[in-house]
């Protein structure tokens, strides 16, 4: 058992949860994010929310953010200077041959990281299989530094071709580096990725190198600011593939927290998968300035070997979030050819949306909801009430745009964001040959619940459910994360009985590899997986493997060649339906070494009953469509079945529950929620 603080940044609001273990309560807060600084915002929801009794006790302190993510998005991050071998140069700019739109003429690929005055080469070249070709000659360095000084360069990338199977050259490129006085960061191909594919690998060590400042910049500064508060524990950041990492090895593989932010919710959701057996879940997190959803079976989230931001690849893995530009702040706008559209642009913090009266003008989601009364009496986190007066007011210019009214502007922009979210759900679901149907929908985030009728009735999914804490829900989630370290090397080998002793050198060497970078001090549960292929394949898939483990470390193979050679095969027709009669080989190792934080217990603090239980208010009914009267009820006022129109109210978040469904509270404290034809 252990006390800790969880603290998610988002586009619009910074959320925090904290669990004290020695009362078993769990306490929730918003607070407006700051763009500028987002750790004002974090230290502002400690200082504020959390006693300082708890701030000192706390064992943990689990962060979710999107500075890595933003800093690539916005370009905003180190100078980078790319080494690579001589003949390698456009790497970055030749990519691969397809196209994110394959049928706009008018698409381009964004600017490389690196411009090409600052991608140099080097005379060097190293084989698959670790033997040296030509050795390294350093003679051009000392121009090249000399280049980089007066670029401005402050982060180096190094990439030699092959450099994964031997990284001799790479380490003594580093070696006359410093020795040639640079002072700035290195980041060399090796530590980052043991996987081939030169564009893919060269691509995730510039990424490294160019947010690595930026994101130890901030982990220092907020790791001191949070001492100050008096915390004395562990601070974590939540990794890109899930599970977290200590902000001290996050400093030193910054591109492992890239989708930092999303991941708290996936990591909720499928510990709640879990709690209450739920083979299958997808989840909708909605906040002020974008939409997440994932895919949850037999309580994991889907793990990608490979994640992309801004159509550049990173070889880490990577829980399948997909998100659009979707969320509370989203601004509803005419275009050129006279239609509505909502989105990807965000009112975000700051001005926010003009309900919130900090200044914004431009209709949002959030205002349209507030015109249509879906948000009750308005009253928000933070201390927000909504002008609903001034939502009406940034509508009104869009209606006339359209010929309509505003209120029923108000509802073609709900419907209009509804259809946008919806098919993101459905490229996580129905694009992999599954039906949505087939599951439960799990809405979180500030707009999360308010939209979940109105997603589940889109896609024909007929059961929600709500969790507890679900405004704050992606911080809660960050609670759970466990520590999480991870590491591959590509190996091509046929699958044989010879190979199999390759591989369990290979994971040995991995083994030792995550023990080095801090995870050797605690005892581990460890995995291995191997991704594999039919002969003549381009790509692959991964299949678990059983090792045995002694001290912390593998050091036996459990499965046979029949085994594994079944296993691939079940996986391939799950996969694709169907199998290949060509040999199966062996392209990578991969090992995981988790080490589990201590279990809490999964409640939320009871509150005592609200005195607005019993009141009413007009609101609109997408079911029925028309304004009807609403029961406007608190949740933890909820005894029993609701039957829609309602609307449920709680600190940090609002469910709209139409007409058509029916709500009936778990005795674990979620809210299960129905159409009212599929209801007992």
């Amino acid at each position: 058992m252990a006390t800790r603080i969880g603290v998610d940044i988002g586009g619009t609001f910074t959320d925090l949860v904290y669990h004290d273990e020695a009362t078993g309560a769990t306490v929730e807060a918003k607070v407006p994010t700051v763009p500028q600084a987002p750790d004002d915002g974090v230290i502002a929801a400690v200082r504020d929310h959390v006693p300082r009794a708890i701030i000192e006790s706390a064992e943990f302190f689990l962060h979710g953010t999107t500075v890595g993510l933003n800093a690539l998005l916005e370009r905003r991050g180190a100078t980078v200077g790319l080494l690579t071998t001589r003949g390698f140069r456009d790497v970055l700019e030749i990519r691969r041959g397809d196209r994110a739109a394959m049928y706009n003429l008018f698409w381009k690929q964004p600017e490389p990281l690196v411009p090409r005055r600052r991608r140099r080469e080097v005379e060097e070249r190293m084989l698959f299989d670790g033997r040296v070709l030509r050795p390294l000659d350093g003679s051009a360095l000392p121009e090249i530094a000399r280049d980089f000084a007066t670029e401005g360069v402050d982060s180096i990338a190094v990439c030699l071709i092959n450099g994964y199977a031997n990284p001799a050259h790479e380490l003594e490129i580093e070696r006359l580096l410093r020795q040639l006085g640079f002072q700035g960061t290195i980041s060399l191909s090796h530590r980052i990725s043991g996987e081939y594919r030169e564009y893919e690998r060269t691509c995730t060590t510039v990424i490294d190198a160019f947010v690595r400042a930026r994101m130890a910049y901030y982990l220092r500064r907020l790791d001191e600011r949070l001492r100050e508060l008096g915390f004395r524990g562990t601070s974590l950041i939540a990794r890109s593939g899930g599970g977290s990492m200590s902000f001290a090895e996050a400093e030193q593989r910054p591109f492992e927290t890239i989708m930092s932010g999303p991941v708290g919710g996936a990591e909720g959701a499928s510990e709640l998968a879990r709690f209450l057996e739920l083979p299958a879940l997808i989840t909708a997190d909605v906040g002020g300035t974008s939409f997440d959803t994932a895919l949850i079976l037999d309580g994991q989230p889907q793990v990608l070997y490979e994640g992309q931001v801004d159509h550049m690849p990173v070889q880490s893995p990577w829980v399948d979030v997909r998100s659009i530009g979707a969320g509370g702040g989203s601004i509803a706008y005419v275009d050129g050819g006279g239609l509505m559209r909502v989105g990807p642009r965000s009112a975000g913090a700051v001005p926010g949306p003009a309900a919130y009266g900090k200044g914004g003008t431009e209709p949002t989601l959030t205002d349209a909801a507030a015109a249509l009364g879906m948000l009750g009496a308005g009253q928000l986190a933070s201390g927000i009430v909504l002008d609903v007066e001034r939502a009406t007011q940034a509508l009104q210019p869009v209606a006339a745009a359209i010929g309509h009214e505003v209120e029923a502007a108000a509802v073609g922009v709900l419907h209009i964001a509804t259809a946008a979210m919806a098919n993101a759900i459905r490229e996580v679901s129905v694009e992999q040959g599954l039906d949505p149907r087939e599951f439960a929908l799990l809405p979180f985030g500030g707009a999360g619940p308010m939209m979940a009728c109105l997603l589940a009735q889109e896609l024909g999914m007929r059961r929600i459910i709500v969790p507890c804490l679900a405004g704050n829900f992606s911080a809660w989630g960050l609670l759970g994360a466990d520590m999480v370290h991870a590491a591959a090397r590509t190996t091509l080998l046929p699958l044989s009985q010879a190979s199999l002793a390759v591989v369990e050198r290979t994971a040995q060497q991995l083994f030792e590899n995550i023990a080095a970078r801090g995870a050797g001090a605690h005892a581990a549960e460890n995995t291995v997986r191997l991704d594999m292929r039919y002969r003549g394949q381009e790509h692959w898939i991964s299949v678990p493997v059983s090792f045995s483990s002694v001290s912390g470390c593998a050091s036996r193979l459990e499965d046979s060649v029949t085994a594994i050679a079944a296993a691939f095969e079940n996986e391939y027709r799950r996969t694709f339906g169907g199998k290949l009669d060509e040999p199966a080989e062996i392209v990578a190792v991969r090992a995981g070494a988790r080490v589990r934080l201590p279990q809490r217990r999964y409640r939320a603090a009871a509150r005592p009953p609200s005195a607005r239980s019993s009141q009413s208010c007009s609101a609109y009914s997408f079911h029925l469509r028309r304004r009807v009267p609403f029961k406007l009820i608190a949740r933890e006022a909820i005894s029993g079945p609701l039957a829609g129109p309602a609307i449920v109210t709680e600190s940090t978040t609002t469910l709209y529950l139409d007409a058509s469904w029916r709500l009936e509270p778990l005795a674990t404290g979620e809210l299960s929620i129905q159409r009212v034809e599929d209801a007992c």
